[in-house]
């Protein structure tokens, strides 16, 4: 498999994975603070302050591949099973359709 190949599949399975975020923020059944979790971590992706500023050499940098997944599985462990399997079906019965 070359790079491109691997670049595809990798781009493919982040859009499946934030589709995925989306359908489990919007279900009724997600407790409220599994969605302020997924809030959190997308508001800390996309605002300029950060806990550990990013001049501050590698440290500063991995502070979002430290903490954004970190809000992601506090999410996901706060949500019930059957709530994120319903996501999941959801999502792959829409890209089947497709």
């Amino acid at each position: 498999m070359g790079l491109r190949a691997q670049l595809a599949a990798l781009a493919s399975r982040f859009k499946q994975e934030v589709v995925f975020y989306r359908a489990l923020h919007a279900h009724p059944q997600t407790p409220w603070l599994a969605k302020a979790l997924l809030w959190l971590a997308l508001a800390y992706l996309v605002l300029p302050f950060d806990l550990i500023p990013d001049f501050i050499p590698v440290i500063g940098q991995l502070d979002e591949l430290v903490i954004i997944p970190l809000l992601l599985y506090l999410a996901l462990k706060l949500t019930p099973v059957a709530v994120r399997q319903a996501c999941r079906d959801t999502i792959r019965v829409a890209q089947d359709q497709k």
